[in-house]
């Protein structure tokens, strides 16, 4: 299929963005990378009036330390991000995590900014930005505001950015010292969405589990904290035993449904498996 009739715009800063966006509202979509909105603008499920190209806009692609944040600016590449000495010292958990995004010719458009506006439950940067508990940085004809990720994520590919607003940044905390990370997906195919993903973060004292920050991708409807498996795993001891232990808390947590090509408890059942190899590896180093 083609891509339906629009008009195209290309502005040349940020401020010239706002009153595109301000005039135009839900008609009006933004041009990052495009991985995404390309494919549905030529599958007819996206239907702008105004295409905004923010290609352009170099002072959105950038990656600083800022205190002790992070700061990932809006338009930067996946390529960029994971080949970045910054992010891999300070926020690894989303270093090893962009390796599973798409493939390369994927990661070499791609943008940090655009995976996380389009909020898919399949995408990894979601969830690994809640995992986190990075902020996101809205800009709008009104000014910033900020939003923590864990409430930016409010639905199936639903966000609560509201009309008119851009995402400029998102600023992420340096994982503490101390903090382990693991990281792991199950998908058909490389490069595929995943069927079920973790993203964590914990605090071990010995092989005990001090504190447990787990968020779920693949088989959720959107990035959130999984709250009820990650106050149960506090004080158990590595490594987990029982996938059933876990399946039965994950129930209160994941409520995946069913599709053509699995069932919803067969997801749950994938989600538990990950859970116990994940945490069981935090004692070797960040799980891959």
């Amino acid at each position: 299929m083609k891509a339906p009739k629009f008009r195209y715009v290309r502005p040349s800063s940020v401020d010239d963005v706002y009153p595109l966006l301000a005039r135009h509202g839900n008609e009006a979509q933004i041009l990052a990378g495009g991985q995404s909105l390309l494919a549905g603008l030529n599958m007819r499920l996206s239907t702008p009036a105004l295409l905004v190209d923010i290609t352009g806009l170099k002072a959105l692609d950038f990656i600083s330390l800022v205190d002790d944040e992070i700061v990932i600016g809006a338009l930067t590449r996946h390529t960029t991000v994971l080949n970045s000495p910054v992010v891999r010292q300070h926020v690894p958990l989303i270093a090893d995590a962009i390796r599973h995004v798409g493939h390369v010719a994927i990661r070499n458009r791609g943008t940090f900014g655009g995976s996380l506006a389009q909020a898919d439950p399949a995408a990894e940067l979601p969830a690994c930005v809640v995992a986190l508990g990075a902020t996101m940085v809205l800009g709008s004809s009104d000014g910033t505001r900020r939003v923590p990720a864990e409430d930016f994520f409010t639905g199936l590919m639903q966000t609560d950015l509201r009309p008119g607003e851009l995402i400029l940044e998102a600023r992420i905390p340096a994982q503490r010292n101390g903090r382990v990370h693991g990281f792991a997906e199950l998908s058909r195919r490389h490069g595929d969405f995943a069927v079920a993903g973790i993203a964590a973060l914990a605090t071990l004292d010995g092989a005990r589990i001090a504190d447990a920050r787990l968020v779920y991708f693949g088989c959720v409807d959107h990035a959130g904290v999984a709250r009820h498996i990650s106050a149960a795993l506090i004080d158990q001891v590595l490594p987990l035993g029982s996938t059933e232990a876990l399946l039965d808390v994950l129930r209160r947590d994941l409520m995946p449904a069913d599709d053509p090509t699995m069932r919803a408890d067969t997801k749950l059942q994938l989600a538990a498996v990950l859970t116990r190899r994940t945490l069981n590896a935090l004692q070797e180093g960040p799980v891959r």
